[in-house]
């Protein structure tokens, strides 16, 4: 049962990532502009310019520079950079790893945060703690990540000065870094987690196992936590895919040499392959994350049936 919703889940991500392939495609090419110009740069000659679009291929219909770069696509090559001429796949390659960390780093505190806080507001319930820790979530909610990013870069960097303010380096440097990117995420963890605890103590069976004498703790972690868990799991899932294909932001405040900041750099110096190809990447990764949350559904929860 299992085998054949994991085929199925596979074809709708193949599905979505070739209808992503579409429309990364046809939004690049309808950008205003000569990319061949822009590229080339203003000194060029029209000689170079045509040159250059004759070497990317844009003198050619879009369906034809479309099923050539698809075809290259399934081939496991997403092409060269259109400024460097580097290979595309080696370039994400080398930064990778970089985003892979920032998020794994930045969603494990927000994870352990969200999920104490969230259990405390659950807890006591209609306390002033609970009270606090909404209040506290929800400006941390409405709170855009480059404005936590700056501010954290102010207190440790400009006024304590015990981090680095930005680059790419050592544990010192992954530390600001981390911290926003928990910052953004943990109010959504506290949120889900309060929600979910709180129905799930309201059930005839969380009285049935206080009756039975389990302490308070057993009966949170144990009954509670572990049934309200894919509610949780599913934030948990959806904020690791958005860190990945979504560090534009972070990674440009710090200039943290990652995925993020490729991007960036990308789209200023209109490097169409490169924007294709990074788009792409965070596309499969968003889907691939939601895919592996959706089988740990069964994993901790036995009522989950996959058709």
């Amino acid at each position: 049962m299992i085998l054949n919703y994991c085929l199925k889940r596979a074809v709708e991500i193949v599905l979505v990532l070739w209808l992503l392939s579409i429309i990364v495609f046809l939004l690049i090419r309808l950008l205003p502009g000569d990319p061949a110009q822009v590229i080339a740069g203003l000194g060029a000659t029209a000689d170079e310019v045509e040159a250059l679009r004759v070497k990317l291929g844009l003198h050619l219909p879009f369906y034809v520079q479309y099923v050539r770069w698809l075809g290259s696509v399934f081939k496991g090559d997403l092409g060269s950079s259109a400024i460097t001429g580097e290979a595309i796949n080696k370039l994400i390659i080398y930064r990778l790893w970089n985003t892979t960390k920032l998020a794994i780093i930045g969603l494990f505190l927000a994870v352990v945060l969200g999920i104490v806080f969230g259990t405390l507001s659950a807890v006591y319930h209609n306390t002033i703690i609970d009270y606090g820790l909404t209040v506290i979530a929800t400006i941390g909610i409405s709170m855009p990540i480059f404005m936590i990013g700056l501010f954290l870069m102010w207190l440790f960097a400009l006024r304590w000065q015990v981090l680095p303010a930005a680059g790419t380096g050592g544990l010192r440097y992954i530390i600001l870094p981390s911290l926003t990117i928990a910052g953004y995420s943990t109010p959504f963890i506290v949120r889900m987690t309060r929600a979910s605890l709180l129905e799930v103590l309201r059930q005839d069976f969380i009285r049935t196992a206080e009756a039975k004498g389990l302490a308070s703790h057993q009966v949170i972690v144990i009954h509670g936590l572990r049934n309200a868990a894919v509610e949780i799991i599913t934030v948990i899932g959806l904020q690791f895919g958005t860190l990945m294909g979504g560090a534009v932001l972070t990674e440009s405040v710090f200039d943290w040499s990652g995925l993020g900041r490729l991007l960036v750099d990308a789209v200023f110096k209109r490097d169409y392959p490169l924007v294709q190809g990074l788009l792409l990447i965070f596309g499969g990764i968003f889907a691939f994350t939601n895919f592996l949350v959706d089988i740990t559904y069964g994993f901790l929860d036995p009522r989950v049936v996959y058709e």
